[in-house]
């Protein structure tokens, strides 16, 4: 499936949010990731999270397409990493 994760960490869990989502999406801009992912691997990120955020303070928003239908992607402004191969 594919997603798109946004999350949003106090300062002190950030940099530790940020290192655990470059393992399984890519990149896109601060606190925000994309990428084909399986159910299972979702499944471990999501764990993982959990035991990084507060959840009185933290949050995470995952949007994602089960359909397998071609999304189109609109970039205003500076692309922080450009990916050749977004579906």
């Amino acid at each position: 499936m594919y997603v798109i994760l946004v999350y949003d960490f106090g300062e002190k869990r950030v940099g530790k949010m940020l290192k655990l989502c470059r393992k399984y999406l890519n990149w896109i801009q601060n606190s925000v990731f994309e990428g084909e992912i399986s159910e299972v691997k979702l499944k471990e990120l999501t764990i993982k999270a959990k035991a990084i955020m507060d959840t009185e303070e933290d949050s995470i928003i995952i949007f994602s397409n089960h359909t397998g239908y071609y999304m189109n992607k609109q970039v205003v402004g500076k692309e922080r990493m450009k990916l050749d191969n977004f579906l």
